[in-house]
């Protein structure tokens, strides 16, 4: 019946407008058929008719709106495709009222599943574009559905937007050519920063773009908090397209187009993401830096209020935006750039990864867009901006990174070592760590920051020890935080490890080290009860021990003040903590080697009763220390040292190190003989006497018998 009716069309033509509103009656029934084919047949045959009668089927086409939107979503691709394309004939031969009411249905069939459907609403929206009698006025709610097509997966549906799109600003740019005629000169070279492989718009779709714009954002910024994902991917493609169309127009939509840009950057799905991205480089290309960082940056700077939830989209906007723009354009505002991100609330504001690694790209941002001398004005600033990002970093990845920014910040300046711009920058760096030292405590970032620039300047730091000392002295102080000075103990000790490369790297470490170690040291050696006191003790002892293993002390700098040392080191061997022993042993061994031959048989006779005390300590490792410490005893006893006045002394420890060979631990056997046969070249006889009245007494005579055996091949 319905292929009746459609021939009936065909033939008879214009005569059947007597019949039209039996024709449009019957065709509001079959429309909503429950058989797809009648559905199709419905639509085929109201095409033909708007086409017959086009004059008189305004007057009842909008009676088959209705039908037609309640089968645009019918499970079958290709009635929805007829529908679509009778939508197109009603709306075009209709009376231009109905437009709003198929929007939104034609809006959702841009995300069909199927690419006919998809292609056949981009025909549509092409061809009212180009003949829809009132198209002025919807211009604004058409360009979208249009351009919505202009990314899709399907290369012909892509490229048929395009060439839609091209016709539709061609024939608009013909249809206004009087109001163009001045901008058709001037307007047809593309910006200086113009991105490369990007085919520019024409005149006419860049204006209607323009004129557009004001009207398109509201629904932009919508939709770009939609619920479904695709609607908000198709949503940023759009905002790049009409920003690569709108150009230096961009400049008077700023405000509202960054909170969208915002509010993008911050979704969850990459796919939103990356074009948003997109647009925000295109604000770099086309926006003057001048309007677009007056904006960007205070809202950089106020981040969490402008966006709590996600603070470092900002961030994300700026470094976007700097990469579109150019040195050339961003060198009178590089100071201010630099300035910006330097300010504690944007480089220091919280610790999240995410954050952290925004802050380096906006740094790597400006060194890859302001290469060259620009950049030395600002490396200072851009330097404590890496120093507090590794501060804050919890992940390796991004402490990489940061070394990675720092070696860039170096090669833009044409220095060869990363050392070199820790020279250039060490002074102003201590300067600005040291104003705020008063309030430091263990978990300050500044104190962090500290460490992070000596232990990164390398041997930079050994030519600024007049600016250090006296910050570490005043950090140092009994009185100042615990777990800060236990931090910067742990940096020092492995610091004077290393001394010759780091504080030392000059030779001039000993100018300061007395006031090194007796007012930053020794202080914290004096006993305090608690376990915190007892770990500030252990560490002070760590940095001690560094210091005389590192090298960055001589030894008549150890005597000078070796008599308030010494009753500190052997205070701490009795201390609870096993550790806090074991390093006070390793200290005396130390200070003993370095000082021994130079001290007075008083003070040696001190110290040799209070270490042998610890060869009965419960920890073995504590034990063989002590037996070490008492064979340097042994073996640095000079000319000071008379072995037959002092021979008490030596006897009592010959018979109480003899004990200790018979000891069931075999370590601490060896260790034990070791250190006897040292004895033995002080005093011989003594020992022989000594052995050979205990011999008979152990339980393994082995370790007795090599000694003696050792004494009469060196006697």
């Amino acid at each position: 019946m319905l292929e009746v009716i459609s021939l009936t069309v065909e033939v008879c033509g214009k005569r059947l407008v007597p019949y039209i509103d039996d024709m449009v009656k019957i065709l509001e029934r079959t429309i909503v058929d429950p058989f797809p084919d009648a559905k199709r047949e419905s639509c085929k045959c109201t095409i033909s008719f708007a086409k017959t009668v086009p004059e008189h089927f305004h007057m009842q086409a909008e009676s088959l709106v209705k039908p037609l939107m309640q089968t645009i979503a019918h499970q079958h691709s290709r009635v929805r495709v007829a529908v679509i394309e009778a939508t197109g004939a009603v709306i075009q031969h209709g009376t231009g009222k109905n437009v709003d009411d198929v929007l939104s249905h034609l809006a959702q069939r841009l995300f069909d599943n199927s690419p006919q459907v998809r292609k056949a609403v981009t025909l549509v929206v092409g061809d009212w574009l180009l003949n829809l009698r009132d198209r002025y006025s919807y211009f604004h709610k058409l360009i979208p559905l249009l351009l919505s097509s202009y990314h899709d997966e399907i290369p012909e549906i892509s490229q048929m937007t395009a060439d839609l799109w091209r016709q539709v600003g061609a024939q608009w740019e013909r249809e206004n050519e009087d109001d163009l005629k001045d901008k058709m000169d001037f307007l047809l070279t593309p910006p200086a920063l113009y991105p490369p492989g990007v085919e520019r718009p024409g005149l006419g779709c860049r204006e209607l773009v323009v004129r557009n714009l004001s009207r398109l954002m509201p629904a932009v910024s919508r939709d770009m908090g939609d619920w479904l994902v695709g609607t908000r991917v198709k949503t940023a493609q759009l905002l790049a397209l009409l920003l690569l169309h709108a150009e230096d127009h961009c400049t008077q939509h700023l405000q509202p187009l960054l909170s969208t840009l915002y509010h993008a950057c911050a979704d969850p799905e990459k796919e939103v993401v990356k074009p948003s991205l997109g647009s925000a480089q295109l604000l770099g290309t086309f926006v003057g830096p001048e309007a677009l960082l007056k904006l960007l940056l205070a809202h950089v700077e106020s981040a969490s209020s402008t966006s709590p939830s996600a603070p470092w989209v900002p961030l994300m906007v700026l470094r976007a935006a700097l990469r579109g723009s150019s040195g050339e354009a961003l060198h009178p505002h590089l100071q201010r750039l630099a300035d910006t991100l330097a300010l504690p609330e944007v480089c220091q504001e919280t610790q999240q990864a995410v954050y952290l690694e925004q802050v380096l790209e906006c740094v790597d941002a400006l060194l890859e867009v302001c290469a060259g001398d620009s950049i030395s004005s600002v490396s200072l600033q851009l330097l404590k901006v890496l120093i507090s990002v590794e501060s804050l970093a919890s992940e390796e990845e991004i402490r990489d990174r940061v070394e990675v920014c720092v070696r860039s910040l170096c090669e833009v300046q044409g220095v060869s070592a990363v050392c070199e711009v820790y020279r250039r920058h060490m002074s102003a760096l201590l300067e600005w760590l040291s104003h705020t030292h008063h309030s430091w405590t263990g978990g300050s970032l500044q104190r962090t920051q500290l460490e992070v620039a000596l232990v990164r300047s390398g041997p930079v730091i050994g030519e600024f020890l007049p600016l250090l000392l006296p910050l570490l002295q005043s950090c140092l102080q009994p009185s100042r935080d615990p777990e800060m000075r236990l931090h910067l103990f742990t940096m020092l000790s492995k610091m004077l490890l290393n001394a010759p490369h780091t504080l030392d790297s000059q030779g001039r470490f000993h100018e300061h080290v007395d006031v090194f170690v007796c007012e930053c040291v020794l202080p914290n050696l004096v006993w305090q009860g608690g376990r915190t006191a007892a770990a500030i003790r252990t560490s002070a002892l760590s940095c001690l021990l560094a210091l005389l293993t590192g090298g960055a002390i001589a030894t008549l700098q150890l005597l000078s003040f070796e008599d308030r040392l010494t009753p500190l080191l052997v205070s701490a061997l009795d201390e609870d903590s096993q550790m806090c022993r074991l390093l006070a042993c390793q200290s005396l061994s130390t200070l003993l080697k370095l000082t021994g031959a130079d001290l007075q048989p008083d003070t040696l006779n001190k110290i040799y009763p209070e270490v042998l005390k610890r060869v009965d300590d419960g920890n073995e490792e504590v034990r063989v220390s002590a037996l070490k410490a008492l064979g340097v005893w042994l073996s640095s006893l000079g000319k000071n040292y008379n072995s037959q006045s002092n021979q008490p002394h030596l006897e009592f420890l010959f018979q109480q190190l003899l004990l200790y060979l018979d000891d069931p631990d075999s370590r601490v056997q060896e260790a034990t003989f070791e250190v006897l046969k040292a004895g033995s070249a002080v005093h011989p006889s003594l020992m022989q006497k000594e052995v050979e009245g205990v011999r008979d007494k152990q339980r393994c005579p082995i370790y007795c018998d090599k000694l003696l055996q050792h004494i009469q091949s060196v006697s």
